[in-house]
């Protein structure tokens, strides 16, 4: 895994979004995308089988466990880990190569690939969502409908290890009310694109009209 942190200067923003399975980070990274086209995702490579209509290079890119290991051994992901039973990876090249453009870019990672992608991008914005309670949570991940008893039972348990590390994140986000989370990552993703640094590049000539350095 790449350790090396580095705080390069590019146009686009990387928002990182992590949360306990269950918490509904994808519901809303996908809604957020709606609405924002500026938001642009980041598809990570998986060993896991699709899921319902899920499609190779939309959702994931689906490797089986030899192209996995190929690519980890080309020095191809700026993280992996081993989430529930099966390897994710994200391509470091895929994203030099959209927020140089100045495009945003949003993983929706598990807990500990988010950790792996700010010791390589130290500008990353972290952002962890975290269910209103745990027998909200319990409910999400049984009327998901996806998982037996017994890989329910895990999840909750993973989720304990997650939330508890919730402060190294820069951001958290309740999920109680869907429509609130969603006007929260919205403000932090406006936020974001506020900053001196991203204004000054945005605008440059105002700045420089109003002889700002």
């Amino acid at each position: 895994m790449t350790t090396t942190s580095e705080r390069m200067d590019y146009p686009g923003n990387i928002f990182v979004v992590a949360a306990p399975s269950g918490a509904g980070k994808s519901s809303l990274v996908k809604a957020l995308m709606e609405l924002d086209s500026a938001v642009q995702p980041s598809v990570s490579h998986t060993t896991r089988p699709p899921r319902g209509q899920e499609k190779h290079g939309r959702e994931y890119f689906f490797a089986s466990p030899p192209e996995f290991d190929a690519l980890i051994a080309a020095d191809g992901f700026v993280e992996w880990a081993h989430v529930h039973g099966h390897r994710y990876g994200t391509s470091k090249k895929a994203i030099e190569e959209r927020i140089a453009q100045g495009a945003d870019v949003i993983l929706e990672i598990d807990f500990q690939g988010a950790l792996q992608i700010r010791k390589t991008f130290a500008n990353a914005v972290m952002i962890f969502i975290l269910p209103p309670s745990w027998e909200e949570l319990r409910s999400r991940l049984e009327r998901r409908g996806e998982d037996s008893a017994s890989v329910i039972e895990l999840r909750l348990k993973n989720a304990a290890e997650e939330m508890a590390r919730a402060g190294e994140f820069d951001f958290v986000i309740i999920n109680e009310l869907f429509e609130r989370a969603l006007f929260d990552l919205k403000a932090i993703v406006h936020a974001q694109r506020l900053r001196y640094s991203a204004q000054r590049r945005a605008r440059a000539d105002t700045f420089a009209a109003l002889n700002i350095p």
